[in-house]
């Protein structure tokens, strides 16, 4: 059995994956936090989050690296990790740093840190010559709006370190772009405490369809899963409306957006240890990066890879943590694809009504989760507030996307929000 040290967790489903993945392999895991209770606030009524069902929970400031360091390291010494995980963003390059201070397996924690920031992830693929947009980074508003006006408009903005779309926006002009700016200041501290970065990163506007590349990179060598499609909404901002797995591509352009992905994540060092999401575009002009995700995908893309592959990719970031040959096998499940579908606010209040088909009843329905009434509502901007989702899988080809659709569409039309 296998000891683990997980550090802090998305509240979404890869925390829920991940502790199955760790128990159902046999192994153990501790869990370190700062906030304890936004995992118990984050569990339904009358349970408890199961990371909370820890062998150890350990709270500690995770925000402040160079102080946990030796506290990990003492804990280290009493507890014996043999890896080191986490599914927050905001908290893989502490790991990565955790890791390398115990002698732990995992990417080297310049590769984790370039990958989470946007800028350098640019830079980086910018020197390598990986094709992405054309960008720019400032942080006064004269040189943004200098800079603006180089790439030429439409463009896109974005942070340089948040996550779930937060904060990306379109703009089509310079009073956007002066809108899109003052919100990102006016959130100058993320959602788990830590102070942001203040500078802008203006891209160039991306055509064409968007997809992700799920990859597994283990003792050198990067294995790709497979690639899944993107349905993006929610205008100017970018929400993920739904995915499936695996993308309705020719296979020229699957292969495409697969190499890409790799040369991607060579380029930036994550050929060990690393399950990565990398989001590419295919644009009438090629391939192009939008971003690279040194972790599992979110959104649960990953169980549509498990139901159509048999590859459960939770697993394989337990293996790749603790130094171990990651199980890739293709199996048979019955499935050629799956697909998710979210449930996005168009408008604010309070949800009065989610009434339509009896879902459960649908053929090829997988899973569904729905908000219950009286839940407060925000008109999304983000992939932060769905109202739920429900996924779908089709036995015969690609047609689960539009399975899912067929069911939405009844959702949507019982849902009343005043």
């Amino acid at each position: 059995m296998a000891h683990l040290l997980v550090v802090e967790s998305w509240v979404g489903s890869m925390s829920r994956l991940l502790p199955r993945a760790i128990r159902e392999n046999g192994h153990a895991f501790t869990f370190l936090t700062r906030d304890l209770h936004h995992y118990l606030r984050s569990a339904p009524e009358g349970t408890s989050h199961p990371l909370l069902g820890a062998r150890h929970v350990i709270t500690a400031d995770t925000n402040d690296i160079e102080a946990l360091l030796p506290e990990v390291e003492r804990l280290h010494g009493v507890l014996g990790f043999d890896g080191v995980v986490t599914s927050c963003d905001y908290y893989l390059p502490a790991v990565a740093r955790i890791a390398e201070r115990l002698g732990l397996p995992g990417p080297g924690h310049e590769a984790v840190r370039n990958a989470c920031r946007k800028d350098t992830t640019r830079r980086v693929l910018g020197d390598a010559g990986v094709p992405g947009p054309r960008f720019a980074v400032r942080e006064e508003w004269a040189d943004i709006a200098r800079a603006a006006r180089d790439i030429g408009y439409p463009l896109v903005v974005k942070p340089v370190d948040l996550c779930a779309g937060m904060y990306v926006r379109r703009v089509d002009d310079e009073a956007q772009l002066a809108a899109a700016c003052r919100a990102l200041a006016d959130f100058p501290v993320n959602a788990r405490g830590q102070r942001r970065t203040p500078v802008v990163l203006l891209e160039e506007l991306l055509d064409g369809p968007e997809v992700s590349v799920e990859t597994v990179s283990y003792a050198g060598a990067v294995h790709v899963v497979g690639v899944t499609d993107k349905s993006v909404g929610g205008a100017p901002a970018f929400v993920e409306t739904g995915h499936m797995f695996p993308a309705d591509l020719t296979t020229a352009d699957a292969e495409a957006a697969e190499q890409t992905a790799l040369a991607a994540l060579k380029a930036l060092g994550l050929t060990d240890g690393v399950v990565a999401h990398t989001e590419i575009k295919l644009t009438s002009a090629g391939p192009r990066v939008v971003e690279v995700n040194p972790r599992p995908a979110g959104n649960r893309i990953t169980e549509l890879v498990r139901h159509v592959t048999g590859i459960d990719l939770a697993a394989a970031f337990v293996d790749v943590a603790l130094g171990r040959a990651p199980d890739l096998r293709h199996t048979d499940t019955g499935l050629r694809s799956a697909a998710i579908g979210f449930l996005v606010p168009g408008s604010s209040g309070t949800l009065e009504a989610l009434d339509g088909v009896d879902v459960g009843d649908l053929p090829g329905v997988l899973e569904v989760q729905l908000a219950e009434p009286g839940k407060a509502v925000k008109a999304a901007g983000s992939n932060n507030e769905y109202l739920g989702h429900v996924m779908a899988g089709d036995a015969d080809g690609l047609g689960a996307r539009a399975r899912v659709e067929s069911v939405l569409d009844g959702l949507r039309a019982g849902l009343v929000i005043r």
